[in-house]
């Protein structure tokens, strides 16, 4: 999952990433380090928050 990588680019911190999706921080936290899946519903909150589509975000790490 590319969502760290996307998060800084837009220069997010997890908190704010947290407001403008209404994805707990704690869970953005677990996505990120890879603790845990996340479900569709979350996919499609995050990438809209980041302005991509969910299968961008889903990518692997070094995809480009």
């Amino acid at each position: 999952m590319r969502l760290r990588k996307l998060r800084k680019e837009l220069a997010l911190s997890q908190q704010d990433l947290e407001r403008t999706s209404g994805v707990a921080q704690h869970t953005i936290s677990a996505l990120e380090s890879g603790k845990r899946g996340a479900r569709p519903s979350t996919i499609r909150k995050l990438a809209v928050s980041l302005g991509v589509e969910p299968r961008q975000l889903m990518k692997g790490e070094n995809d480009g």
